[in-house]
């Protein structure tokens, strides 16, 4: 979307407002655990950029604060976490008490273990390894002598506003978005958009909001939604050797849908 269109959608969206909203800017806080380098940083970043850009007109203004995951304790009116760390702390932290009631979000890994311990406020924006590992399957029943990878973004993805969203990436960053870009910036950008949406920062109705309610575009196509393990339902893409996207998966005809894609863990 060019940056006149995203203006334009936050100007139509000012005029849905009650005066009093407009009267006061509402201050939002994103934290992130993870180094402040890589694509996941990034994405993080261009997802609170764009929110800004909106945020202009809507009354909101979004910042990211970088913490320690070792201090979880001392992090006062968290809303929701964005971790880039390995998938140990990631699990330690949204088991902490101190998070219980609060999105924690993966951004990096695709270890299933994480889908698999059901943790009831862990969401994973980052595809996982089974999902790839199902993609790849799809494709090499219907194609045995042709070998492609598996990947959760590509930097020529062209389909449902992608190509806009590699521009904007690209010339925001000088690199090309990859999956943990995507990932980081899907994360930041369905969390904004709900407190655009609710006006609301409570941690615990974030949550809820986002494991029930949200239904995300997210430039893969409409309707991404998380599974009961906190897996973000999402087509997977299939590069073949000359590094050009060969297919999306779930191919066409597979049964399940995007549910053919990883495991679909039923957590109690």
């Amino acid at each position: 979307m060019k940056l006149k269109n995203v203006l334009a959608s936050a100007m139509c969206g000012v005029l849905l407002l009650p005066a009093a909203t407009m009267a006061d800017v509402l201050e939002v806080t994103l934290h992130y655990a993870g180094p402040e380098s890589g694509s996941a940083w990034k994405g993080v970043q261009q997802g609170v950029d764009e929110a800004n850009l909106q945020g202009q007109f809507l009354g909101q203004n979004y910042q990211i604060k970088v913490v320690n995951p070792d201090e979880i304790d001392a992090i006062d009116d968290i809303t929701v976490l964005l971790m880039a760390t390995d998938e140990e702390t990631m699990l330690h932290v949204a088991r902490h008490e101190r998070m219980s009631e609060v999105a924690v979000f993966n951004l990096t890994s695709g270890a299933d273990a994480l889908r698999e311990a059901c943790q009831p406020n862990l969401l994973s924006t980052m595809i996982s390894d089974s999902m790839k590992h199902d993609a790849l399957g799809q494709w090499q029943e219907r194609n045995p002598d042709t070998p492609v990878s598996a990947q959760a973004w590509h930097e020529d993805f062209e389909k449902f506003a992608a190509r806009q969203l590699n521009t904007r990436f690209s010339r925001s960053h000088g690199i090309p978005m990859d999956d943990q870009a995507w990932a980081g910036w899907a994360a930041s950008k369905m969390v904004t958009d709900s407190i655009a949406r609710t006006q609301n920062l409570d941690s615990s109705d974030m949550l809820t909001y986002l494991k029930t309610e949200i239904a995300f575009d997210g430039q893969k196509g409409d309707g991404m939604t998380f599974r009961e393990d906190g897996q973000l339902r999402q087509i997977v893409l299939l590069i073949n050797e000359a590094n050009e996207i060969a297919a999306e998966a779930p191919l066409r005809g597979v049964s399940g849908g995007l549910d053919s894609l990883g495991q679909n863990n039923s957590c109690q």
